[in-house]
C-alpha cells in the first residue's frame, strides 16, 4: 500500500509543476510563425504544405480570422489570407515568401545562439 503524507504530496506537485514550466520553457525557444487563415482556404493550405520542410524551426499557430473572438483580425485581413507574423510581427502576404522566411529564421537563431 503507497500512502503519501500531505508534505510529500506537495512536494511532488510542485515538482511536476516545475518540470512542466521547464518543459514549456524549453519549447518556447522555437519562434511561433502565425498564419492567419479560414476555411476554407485553398491557399492557405498550398502555404502549410511549402512550409513542412520548415516546420522543425518554428512552431506554427493558426488563427481562424472567421471566429467571432478574432474579429479584428477578420477586418484587417479579409482579403489577404493566407498572412504571416513571425514572433508577433508582420512576415509576408498572400504566398509563402522562402528567402524571406528564411533569412527570418536564420536571424532568430542566430540571436538565440549568442551570435
Amino acid at each position: 500500500m503507497l500512502r503519501f503524507q500531505g508534505n510529500r504530496m506537495q512536494l511532488a506537485k510542485s515538482s511536476f509543476g516545475l518540470f512542466l514550466r521547464n518543459l514549456s520553457a524549453s519549447n518556447t525557444t522555437l519562434p511561433v510563425l502565425t498564419l492567419f487563415t479560414k476555411d476554407p482556404c485553398p491557399l492557405c493550405d498550398e502555404a502549410k504544405e511549402l512550409l513542412k520542410p520548415y516546420k522543425n524551426r518554428f512552431i506554427l499557430q493558426e488563427v481562424d480570422i472567421t471566429l467571432p473572438e478574432n474579429s479584428a483580425w477578420y477586418e484587417r485581413y479579409q482579403f489577404d489570407i493566407p498572412v504571416f507574423h513571425l514572433n508577433g510581427q508582420f512576415l509576408m502576404m498572400h504566398q509563402v515568401n522562402i528567402s524571406k522566411l528564411e533569412k527570418q529564421l536564420l536571424k532568430l537563431e542566430q540571436q538565440g545562439a549568442g551570435c
